[in-house]
């Protein structure tokens, strides 16, 4: 199903993603944030149903359904380096730091902090080419939400 989707956003020269598809895109790097520390929980599932909504106006029941094609394309992207790298080619800038917060409302979604999702944040931080400083900014602005 994605197939068509994975091709066009890996090819050597990619063109600007549409909105629908950096949409896409995007939620699914959340959802393999989530992923990473092996427990892919309720709460992170809402957190995630949420920040779709709420940055791309969507119904609650928009923001499941495109997490739910978030979450089957996550599982057919490559490799996290080649899929972000591509994200990268895709997204302007202003738009992988807000990425990067969104991915720190996904981590702290569950109130802890474990080694690998901190881990591959650092990693997809610096493939976007986000500075460590506007993670930790990010990270900052999500916590002073809690």
């Amino acid at each position: 199903m994605f197939a068509e989707f994975l091709k066009r956003l890996t090819q050597t020269d990619p063109e600007p993603m549409p909105d629908a598809d950096a949409r896409l895109a995007l939620t699914a790097l959340l959802v393999r944030v989530a992923r990473s520390d092996g427990s892919y929980e309720q709460k992170e599932r809402h957190r995630i149903d949420r920040i779709s909504a709420g940055r791309y106006g969507l119904s609650p029941d928009d923001a499941t359904d495109l997490r739910t094609q978030a979450e089957e394309l996550e599982s057919q992207a490559p490799d996290t380096v080649r899929f972000t790298r591509a994200i990268k080619d895709c997204v302007s800038y202003e738009h992988r730091i807000a990425v990067i917060e969104a991915l720190w409302d996904v981590v702290l979604a569950d109130g802890v902090r474990e080694a690998e999702e901190d881990s591959l944040l650092r990693l997809v931080c610096s493939l976007l080419g986000v500075s460590d400083v506007d993670s930790a900014m990010a990270r900052q602005r999500v916590e002073a939400k809690e």
